[in-house]
């Protein structure tokens, strides 16, 4: 991965992509093909096991230009560079963690300098703890930007209005998440953000490829 690309961001789920009869990761490496630039594993539900699975084998399928992050277990991060030490350090990129996870500080000793931090935050003072936090958060993910169904404790949805708000108060690069879909997609990146995060728009789509393709340009539309 030569740089962070997080302008069309898939956070996975397992019980989605099974429903709709897809395997996940051939469900992450269709959607990459069709134009994700990461890919968020995200099992909330998953033994540790399990979990790490998924990571190594989405490592090992993934173009080397999707980046590759894990969801709040920062255990099951460490584990699987230290289980793959040759190359996988370039394979998975980071984490991301909400703010009743680690905090950021802790997290980035655990993961290191070079690894990729990206922390949820939908208020005024988490995005400025964020953007002035000792631990170099290089990404936040505002939201829920709509009603969603994926995320149990999802905060109220900011609508579109309240999003760019809080995108333009933090210099740090902003994702949105929350319900989105490929009609959100032009307005959210006229109105800064450096991605979308989508889930069941993917995870639930019937042809995964070609429900990237239509995310990936719904947001060239907005350039």
């Amino acid at each position: 991965m030569t740089r962070l690309d997080l302008s069309l961001y898939l956070v996975t789920d397992t019980r989605q992509a099974t429903d709709a009869g897809h395997d996940l990761v051939d469900l992450a490496v269709a959607a990459a093909r069709g134009g994700v630039t990461a890919v968020q594993v995200r099992e909330k539900d998953a033994a540790a096991a399990g979990f790490l699975d998924i990571v190594v084998r989405l490592a090992e399928a993934l173009p080397d230009e999707v980046a590759l992050l894990v969801n709040d277990r920062v255990d099951v991060y460490l584990a699987a560079r230290r289980a793959f030490p040759r190359g996988f350090a370039d394979r998975a990129h980071g984490v991301h963690v909400g703010q009743s996870d680690l905090p950021a500080p802790v997290v980035r000793e655990l993961i290191g300098g070079d690894a990729v931090l990206g922390l949820s935050a939908a208020t005024p003072a988490q995005l400025a703890e964020a953007a002035s936090s000792p631990a170099r958060i290089d990404y936040v993910g505002i939201g829920a930007l709509h009603v969603t169904q994926t995320k149990k404790d999802a905060p109220a949805p900011l609508g579109h209005a309240r999003f760019a708000e809080l995108a333009a108060s933090v210099a740090v690069p902003s994702v949105a998440i929350g319900g989105v879909t490929v009609a959100d997609l032009p307005r959210l990146r006229a109105a800064g953000a450096a991605g979308a995060a989508v889930v069941s728009a993917v995870c639930a789509a019937a042809d995964p490829a070609s429900a990237a393709r239509d995310l990936r340009c719904a947001w060239e539309v907005g350039e």
